[in-house]
């Protein structure tokens, strides 16, 4: 597989092609959210964005879901313009039964624990312990 990415702040990651976010959009068989959430980024990946996915792309985000057009997504996954949608958070948590997203054959749904590795389970412990070691 070749890897591209995108960073807002121009930087190099080994083995990743850094690219502009047109250009990946246009062409990614896969687009991978992973981006904080904030003023500058609510919304990034948006209507006219989603447009310029390559057809049939899958759309990953683990990070939050204000980043995407919700609305958007959901018209594009209908469309078949968005292949496949893997969504581990929305802009309402916990997601009703009875929302467009999980009605919708080509999304798979999972409850806001993407990031619960191994690695990222040890790394709270110990932060935990860290906070504890100073009260005491």
């Amino acid at each position: 597989m070749r890897v591209v990415g995108y960073n807002r702040t121009p930087r190099q990651l080994p083995g990743v092609a850094m690219v502009d976010i047109d250009t990946l959009l246009a062409g990614a068989d896969v687009v991978s959210m992973n981006l904080v959430l904030n003023d500058d980024t609510r919304g990034f990946l948006s209507r006219e964005r989603i447009a310029r996915m390559k057809p049939g792309a899958i759309l990953v985000n683990t990070a939050r879901g204000a980043l995407v057009d919700e609305e958007a997504m959901i018209a594009a996954l209908r469309k078949g313009h968005i292949r496949h949608a893997g969504l581990d958070v929305f802009h309402a948590e916990p997601l009703k039964a009875d929302h467009a997203l999980a009605k919708l054959p080509n999304v798979t749904l999972t409850s806001h624990a993407a990031f619960r590795t191994l690695e990222a389970s040890m790394t709270l412990l110990r932060r935990a312990i860290d906070i504890v070691k100073t009260i005491v």
